[in-house]
């Protein structure tokens, strides 16, 4: 599961024109799902996120959780996360998961944030969406799952 959070001051999805998710304070997380990720996977993906010290203190340190600061979380589901561009002009999406493991994970990691305490907004999993947010540092972190050690469970 790969995620790519941008901490921003606002930001909101719409779909056919329609808002159909929006935050204030907090990240704009774009989530794309691998096939062999699992329930697993997207709860501690989504545990890592909540935990991460991103915000700023009194200080103006990065010490604070977005829970820390009542912030929310808007997630955009984009499989385009795994695009393999090494080959070629037009970039393949083997890597990512299919519509269906890829909306129930999507939805596992949401559950997740939400579990964490986390306020949580969705884009509409598989639409076209128009994204549109006002980036706050500019701060923005890529997150890896296998790179993180967060692996899928084996199966018996």
């Amino acid at each position: 599961m790969r995620a790519l959070l941008q901490r921003v001051s606002r930001a909101e999805v719409r779909v056919d024109g329609e808002c159909v998710g929006a935050v204030d304070r907090g990240l704009l997380i774009l989530l794309a799902v691998a096939p062999t990720d699992d329930e697993f996977v997207a709860v501690g993906l989504a545990a890592k996120v909540a935990g991460l010290r991103i915000f700023a203190d009194a200080d103006g340190l990065a010490n604070l959780s977005i829970g820390d600061v009542g912030g929310s979380a808007l997630v955009v589901s984009q499989f385009t996360l795994y695009a393999d561009s090494r080959r070629g002009k037009r970039p393949s999406f083997v890597g990512a998961a299919g519509p269906v493991v890829g909306e129930r994970l999507y939805a596992a990691f949401c559950r997740g944030l939400a579990a964490a305490g986390v306020a949580v907004q969705q884009g509409r999993f598989g639409a076209d969406m128009a994204v549109e947010l006002v980036n706050d540092g500019p701060f923005t972190i890529w997150l890896d799952s296998t790179e993180l050690g967060i692996m899928p469970r084996p199966t018996a």
